[in-house]
This record gives structure tokens, sequence and C-alpha cells, in this order.
């Protein structure tokens, strides 16, 4: 092993994660599920940094590091989802981005030009939203503090950037394919 592979051991670690995390939050054990949660949110950071900081990036770690976010929020939003604890039209326009946007790379990948995923502001910023989201309804459920309007309020912004973010991945790599 080479210090250079560290960031994909650690993204690997953090796959591995994802099973206990749905697990817990469908048993309902919120509090380990916010200790998974956010050990698996800090080692996304410490793999972030690594990589970066040390010139210690892969192909590979670029591909395994957003499919590990991504089954994260996925697991965590139909977990919270089947507990009743989210709406389920959210999962829903949710999972259809999702699908669009993968849909999508795959066609450009195999029909226009290897694709080199690279994403949005508008991306990062849905990305943001919905792992605060899960954070606040998780943590709404360990502590008492938590105000229900701040559940909403995250609901419809995450609902408003899901939308908006899926609509500029489907306009940008259109206009992209067009050039190409």
């Amino acid at each position: 092993m080479r210090c250079r592979d560290i960031p994909n051991l650690i993204t690997a670690g953090r796959i591995l994660l994802v099973l206990p995390t749905c697990l817990a939050l469908l048993h309902r054990d919120y509090s380990l599920a916010l200790t998974l949660f956010a050990v698996a949110g800090l080692s996304d950071g410490i793999d972030g940094f690594l990589a970066k900081h040390y010139d210690w990036t892969s192909r590979l770690g670029a591909l395994m590091d957003p499919l590990a976010d991504k089954a994260l929020l996925v697991t965590s939003y139909a977990a919270i989802t089947w507990t009743g604890l989210l709406p389920v039209w959210l999962f829903v326009l949710i999972i259809l981005r999702d699908a669009v946007i993968v849909g999508g790379a795959v066609v450009y990948n195999f029909r226009v030009a290897r694709l080199e995923a690279a994403p949005t502001l508008v991306s990062k910023l849905n990305t943001l939203l919905q792992i605060l989201l899960v954070l606040l309804v998780i943590l709404g459920q360990v502590i008492t503090w938590v105000q229900a309007w701040w559940v909403t309020l995250l609901v419809y912004a995450v609902a408003v950037t899901t939308l908006w973010s899926g609509i500029d991945y489907v306009v940008t790599w259109s206009r992209r394919a067009r050039r190409a």
C-alpha cells in the first residue's frame, strides 16, 4: 500500500458505513445513526483534504468519492422517508433527478465523449442542503430543540435546489453535446 491510496481506503470505509447507517435509521436508533453519519462526513472531509493537499488523486477516487456520498445520502433519505420523517414526494424528486443525471451521463459518455464529471455550484449547494436536512431530521429525533419549521424550510430548499440542479445539468450537458 502506498500513501496515495489512503484517500481511496477512507472512501471505501465510508461505503462500508452506508448499510449500518441505514439500519440504524430504520431501527430508529438515531444516536447511532447520527454518529455514523458524522463519521462518514468527517471521513469525506479527510479523504478530500488528503487527495487535494498531497495530490493523492486518482480516477478511481474521483469515481468512488461521489458514489460513496450518493449511496449514503440516498439510503439515508430512503430510510428517513420510510420511517415517516420526510415526505415521499421529496424522496421521489431526489431519485428522479439522480436518475436523469446518471442516464444523461451514461449517454454522453458512450455517445458523445468521455465524461469528466464536474459538479456545478448549484449541485454542490443541493448536496450541502441534502446533508443538512438529513442531519437536522436525525438531530430532531435525538434532541428536542430542533424546530419543525427548520425541517420544513430545508425540505423546500432541497426541493428547489434539486429541481434547479437537475435542470442545470440537463441544459449544461445538452449544450456540451451539441458542441461536440
